[in-house]
């Protein structure tokens, strides 16, 4: 049985025992609810009917919720929606897989929205201010694990001074499902990834190497800069889950380095992103693999010569519910090249 078949397993049966027992007990929401969100006050008098997920991983969780029938619309997606929620999520009207107008989300009448990203629905965003939709009187949320400070950092991504960790997202499911009044729901969510988290931990072994990584997102171009998650981003975090660590120490979030840089930085493990958006060429992983085996620098990588290079969804370089999804992708592939033990 595969790692990834063992979690599965694992994961299944922990989530059924923990809804039996969390969907008696958990306690319906009683509105007026105010949550404290990135520092602002959201205040909601009831359920929302008409929700808009902006962002994949805002609008994973509400289908996962299984709340497509409380939602309006999505938008922004890097990569496919998880076969699973295919059904769910057809349900629901697509506004755009890139950026949307702030007019194309008020078109849909939404009575929340739920973003995933600053550059979202942050001080700088081009497509939306919180206060934008405040104005409206239509609260909104922003994913706790995005809430970076930019004193550092200038980009609207920030930098994240400690390693990012599970419980963010265990948050934003939980205050997801209580503003929807879905608390069993997010309860039975929350446990299937915990399962899903310690099986990945103890299934990997503390005597083996310590492997280093670096999780290459994105270029514009084979001579632009990489984008690469961050020393403390959820790339670190997966690599923490698979009992290495990030080989780059920037603690932006989204740090771009010259492959001179990357070089110097000697990872045992090259993680490259596999996006479904295709703005880039570079976006695919098989012309991130062409440039790793045939530039005549970067192909003398031990990394490259020793084959360790592997594919992950690029959605889980993000801090988001693909990430756990990304760390069985990345430790199924290390088993089968004999790296994880």
């Amino acid at each position: 049985m595969t790692i990834l078949k063992s979690v599965l397993t694992i994961s299944t049966l922990c989530a059924a025992l923990s809804f039996a027992a969390t969907a008696a007990s958990a306690a319906s929401t009683s509105y007026p609810l105010t949550i404290d969100n990135c520092g602002a006050k959201v205040t909601f008098q009831k359920a929302p009917e008409h929700a808009i997920g902006l962002g994949q991983n805002s609008a994973e969780i509400l289908l996962l919720l299984g709340l497509e029938n409380k939602m309006a619309g999505t938008a922004f997606w890097p990569s496919k929606v998880l076969p699973e929620l295919a059904e769910a999520n057809a349900k629901v009207k697509l506004l755009t897989v890139e950026f949307p107008t702030f007019e194309s989300i008020l078109s849909e009448n939404p009575d929340f929205v739920a973003a995933a990203l600053p550059s979202l629905m942050g001080p700088s965003s081009k497509v939306a201010k919180r206060e934008d939709f405040e104005k409206l009187g239509i609260p909104t949320y922003l994913s706790p694990s995005t809430c970076l400070s930019t004193a550092v950092v200038k980009d609207q991504y920030g930098s994240r001074g400690e390693l990012w960790n599970m419980d963010l997202l265990y948050k934003e499911i939980n205050e997801l499902s209580q503003i929807f009044d879905v608390p069993d729901r997010g309860q039975a969510l929350i446990a299937d990834f915990k399962a899903r988290e310690a099986a990945l931990r103890s299934a990997v072994s503390k005597d083996g190497k310590q492997l280093s990584y670096v999780f290459w997102f994105s270029s514009q171009s084979p001579s632009s800069d990489a984008y690469l998650g961050g020393k403390n981003s959820a790339s670190g975090f997966i690599a923490d889950l698979l009992g290495g660590h990030n080989a780059i120490t920037a603690e932006a979030e989204w740090p771009t380095l010259g492959w001179e840089s990357i070089i110097a930085a000697n990872p045992d493990v090259i993680v490259v992103a596999s996006l479904d958006r295709n703005r880039w060429e570079l976006d695919k992983p098989e012309a991130k693999i062409k440039f790793l085996t045939t530039d005549p620098a970067v192909s003398q990588l031990a990394a490259v010569k020793n084959k360790a290079i592997v594919v992950m969804d690029g959605q889980a370089m993000n801090p988001t519910i693909r990430t756990i999804y990304g760390a069985e992708q990345v430790a199924q592939q290390l088993k089968a090249l004999g790296l994880l033990k």
